[in-house]
């Protein structure tokens, strides 16, 4: 007689989800939260609001930045100089170039592994078991 399962497998399966990072030697990589801090760059035109936002010093976020500058051909964030309210940061055409690679390539990704995460989200062992 098989066990009925118990509802928290049923919620630890609803919460299961798809993280995906690039490593591409040489200590570079790109992952979920590059990509988060380039999108609040884009929607609060700062890098010190977007790293609140993401509950990181503003140093943190400098340096994220700083390392996606030089880990592509091109810049992908830019300082922007003047105007009444002083500058401002956006980010660039290439680096929006990668955020939407990067989305359309976990998009595929998660679509293609969709139905392999639920497999194994319903062999998880109840939450109590643990």
């Amino acid at each position: 007689m098989a066990k009925a399962r118990p509802k928290s497998t049923a919620k630890s399966r609803d919460k299961a989800s798809l993280h995906l990072r690039l490593d591409f030697g040489g200590g570079r990589s790109l992952g979920p939260g590059k990509i988060r801090l380039l999108e609040l760059i884009n929607e609060t035109g700062s890098i010190s609001a977007a790293g609140r936002a993401l509950e990181m010093s503003y140093r943190q976020a400098w340096l994220l930045v700083d390392e996606l500058n030089h880990m592509f051909d091109e810049p992908v964030v830019s300082a922007q100089t003047g105007g009444g309210g002083g500058g401002g940061t956006i980010v660039t055409e290439a680096g929006n170039a990668i955020v939407r690679l990067y989305r359309d390539l976990e998009r595929r990704a998660r679509t293609a592994s969709s139905s392999d995460i639920r497999a194994l989200a319903r062999r998880l062992a109840p939450t109590s078991a643990r």
